[in-house]
């Protein structure tokens, strides 16, 4: 008799649906509506549909309703109680908003956002950081419009463009724009929410003269790259610490001169030129902050770096390169749910002890998504399974008489 101290009566998938709270779902569908008209298919088994297609890696409609159908007798684990059909869940990808899981995502990160503060954070300017950057998701240019420049040999591709904003301390995201792959990034700027105090990196890929010059009269501090072409005048040189960083070769103050609604203003900023010996490039940062030293400014645009590794961490993880639907919708509807299960699998990364790669801790999730091993219990000491564990099962052949 195997002495297994890992079984549990709910298998890992049942585990993880169990961090969405049923009661602030209701209030979700309450809001919007989201089950009405849909006779079977409601609003828990689309979203559990959909979950289970990021976590297994079903890259159609036909491996995800095969990949249920193989799980009949555990469905009861799930809250359902049927398989949807292929139309079916189509249908839903077409017709159902976007937005409602949209709103699941954001009632899950303000649940468990206490969860995700990263403890090992030493610059007291990070717990007031934010950081603003975007990635394209390659379409069809059917769906939607070419992202960038059209290419000279016509092969270009759509693109949908998901502009994110993290908390530095969270690394999370906390506000996600899902907008056509043509649109430019600093229209998203308008939509930032901060308090008085905060600091927001970007690329120079945000550059909005207009904006920054209101951010600096809320108090609001912005670091970014300064664009080659980017006409300044210098009115203040500051010096440079002799016993500091030598790799910042400049400092001072310039006046950037734009145009707003027909007339020119004057926005007051901080250029600080700074070598990066490591890539051996020279770096041109422009901020309105001019306290903090120039090798701290550098630093924190150096964090910048976090919000490609969650891109990164999103799209190796949950792959979104096979989409369910040829609509809009449906494919807003497949990022939101990768998301979802991106948070969800760094709730249960933060409640662990036992430091894992989070790619080796999402595949193991997919290879036993229905087991019913104790997932956290067996995250923590996955060792002493091969400890505990006495072989003495009957063996039955694979493919029996």
């Amino acid at each position: 008799m195997s002495k297994n101290t890992y079984f549990y009566g709910q298998p890992i998938f049942s585990q993880l649906l169990s961090l969405i709270d049923k009661s602030v779902l209701n209030q979700i569908i309450s809001k919007h509506q989201s089950d009405r008209y849909y006779k079977k298919l409601n609003t828990w088994h689309h979203l559990v549909s959909m979950l289970y297609c990021c976590f297994s890696g079903a890259s159609a409609l036909r491996e995800l309703t095969t990949g249920l159908l193989a799980c009949q007798n555990k469905l009861i684990h799930l809250g359902i109680q049927f398989i949807p059909r292929r139309s079916t869940l189509s249908d839903s990808n077409k017709k159902r908003s976007s937005i409602v899981f949209a709103d699941i995502y954001m009632k899950l990160f303000k649940k468990y956002r206490h969860l995700l503060p990263d403890s090992r954070l030493r610059m007291e300017v990070l717990n007031k950081l934010y950081i603003v950057d975007s990635t394209i998701i390659s379409l069809f240019k059917d769906i939607l419009k070419v992202a960038g420049r059209p290419r000279k040999d016509g092969k270009s591709k759509g693109g949908i463009k998901a502009h994110v904003m993290i908390h530095a301390a969270e690394l999370m995201p906390c506000l996600v724009r899902l907008t056509k792959g043509s649109q430019h990034d600093h229209t998203f700027l308008k939509q930032l929410q901060l308090p008085e105090g905060s600091y927001v990196v970007m690329d120079k890929g945000y550059i909005d003269y207009r904006q920054y010059a209101q951010w600096s009269h809320q108090g609001i501090f912005y670091i970014t790259r300064m664009k080659e072409n980017a006409r300044y005048q210098s009115i203040d040189e500051l010096e440079l610490p002799e016993d500091k960083d030598f790799c910042v070769l400049k400092d001072e103050k310039v006046v950037i001169s734009f145009k707003t609604d027909g007339q020119v203003q004057e926005l007051q900023n901080r250029r600080i030129a700074y070598y990066d010996d490591l890539n051996n490039k020279l770096l041109v940062f422009m901020t309105n902050n001019m306290e903090l030293e120039a090798a701290t400014i550098a630093a924190i645009y150096k964090y910048r770096w976090q919000i490609e590794l969650l891109f990164k961490k999103l799209k190796q993880n949950f792959p979104l390169k096979y989409f369910l639907g040829d609509n809009q919708n449906a494919i807003e509807i497949q990022i939101w749910s990768a998301l979802i299960c991106l948070l969800l699998m760094e709730v249960v990364r933060k409640q662990i002890k036992k430091r894992w790669a989070f790619s080796n801790m999402v595949s193991l999730v997919r290879f036993h998504l229905m087991a019913y091993v104790h997932l956290t219990r067996f995250l923590n000491n996955p060792d002493l399974e091969l400890q505990k564990t006495i072989y003495k099962t009957n063996q039955y052949p694979l493919f029996s008489p």
